[in-house]
């Protein structure tokens, strides 16, 4: 009796690491089968996207498959390979096989998956959005409980045509995507040929449409549906699908373009003042991408037009990330600005350094000559 007893509580961690290995929770990830050339002749997914949520899934035991509409090999738009979450998915021998070898969405059986999360890209608006394959996924997940759907940026775009019964799934759900201001800044080599506008289209299904500033964090979660703005939404709306998978998100450190774009928010949202700002990247420049920032400046000050407010925290942005990112066409940049916001000394300062240092001298002095 001793004996059978002692077995028994030697079997009992094994069983239970047995049920534990079983219960692991399974996703399937979606790219666009549409690249061709890493985007110069085709549009196709975002890697910095499926990188940063593959490796939060990763982290957190998810069970991974990867998926696209005609299987195979799938082809990213041309990136930054010495970024650090795509160098990790650049030496992994096993993933790398993975994107080579998707599997296809025909042969892919939802009822083995608690969750999809589908990866962005200008590619995903061509083929994703008419695959019916990828519809009939969604909705199954749609239809049972305790799933979750989501996706980043263009992602969404798999769900504008899906029906249960004669609804559109997305009817009366907050959603977010990219966002036509970010269309209008960053899209605009494909743009034209899309099918349609996401944001517009989403709206028009009835989908309660969420956003913040281009390019900046945004995450809706709404019943089932978790879907993430842009790019520098990835990690946050991967991580949230772990949350909503009854998971606790492992720690880890903040990318250096993650960080950037919660400072460029804190500020932009008057959570943080410049002071402090300047502070924190005197202290902590190793931990910030400043060519970032210092874009985003520029980028605002292009999106703002003639409003003020909006002027002046791009160029703010600008003289921010000037010390350790200096660009002379950037500070021409910076010097018109300041000219419109009628900031004279400001802009006289920017120019006759320009004029000292022989950056852009030509344009420098005929701008100085006009705010003289």
């Amino acid at each position: 009796m001793k004996k059978i007893a002692l077995t028994i509580l030697l079997l009992i961690p094994i069983l239970l690491f047995s049920q534990s290995n079983n219960n692991s929770k399974k996703i399937v990830m979606v790219v666009s089968s549409y690249g061709k050339d890493m985007g110069a002749t085709r549009p196709g997914y975002e890697f910095d996207e499926f990188s940063q949520a593959y490796l939060i899934f990763k982290n957190n035991n998810l069970s991974i498959d990867i998926a696209s509409p005609k299987g195979g090999k799938v082809e990213a738009d041309k990136f930054n390979k010495d970024k650090t979450y795509n160098k990790a998915i650049l030496n992994d021998k096993a993933v790398l096989s993975l994107l080579d070898n998707t599997k296809t969405t025909a042969s892919i059986d939802p009822e083995k998956y608690d969750a999809i999360y589908i990866v962005g890209g200008k590619g995903a608006m061509f083929d994703l959005p008419f695959d019916p394959s990828l519809q009939d996924i969604v909705l199954n997940l749609y239809n049972r409980k305790e799933t979750v759907i989501s996706s980043v940026c263009h992602g969404p775009a798999s769900f504008v045509n899906i029906k249960n019964n004669d609804e559109y799934i997305v009817k009366d759900v907050e959603l977010t995507s990219f966002c036509n201001i970010e269309e209008e800044l960053f899209g605009k080599k494909w743009v034209k040929e899309f099918p349609f506008k996401l944001e517009d289209k989403l709206k028009s299904r009835g989908a309660i449409f969420s956003q913040t500033d281009f390019m900046l964090s945004n995450v809706s979660v709404s019943g089932k549906f978790i879907t993430g703005q842009n790019p520098y939404s990835t990690t946050r709306s991967a991580e949230e699908v772990v949350k909503a998978l009854g998971i606790k998100p492992a720690k880890r450190t903040l990318y250096k373009d993650e960080k950037s774009a919660y400072l460029l928010q804190d500020l932009l949202d008057n959570k943080v003042t410049s002071k402090w700002a300047k502070k924190e990247l005197a202290e902590n420049e190793e931990s910030y991408n400043m060519q970032l920032i210092a874009i985003y400046g520029y980028y605002k000050i292009q999106a703002a037009k003639k409003d003020k407010d909006q002027l002046k925290k791009g160029v703010e942005l600008v003289e921010l990330s000037s010390p350790y990112f200096f660009n002379e066409n950037l500070q021409l940049v910076a010097a018109r600005t300041y000219v419109t916001l009628d900031k004279k000394e400001k802009a006289r300062h920017i120019l006759n350094d320009l004029i000292a240092k022989d950056l852009v001298k030509e344009k420098a002095e005929k701008l100085l000559k006009e705010v003289e």
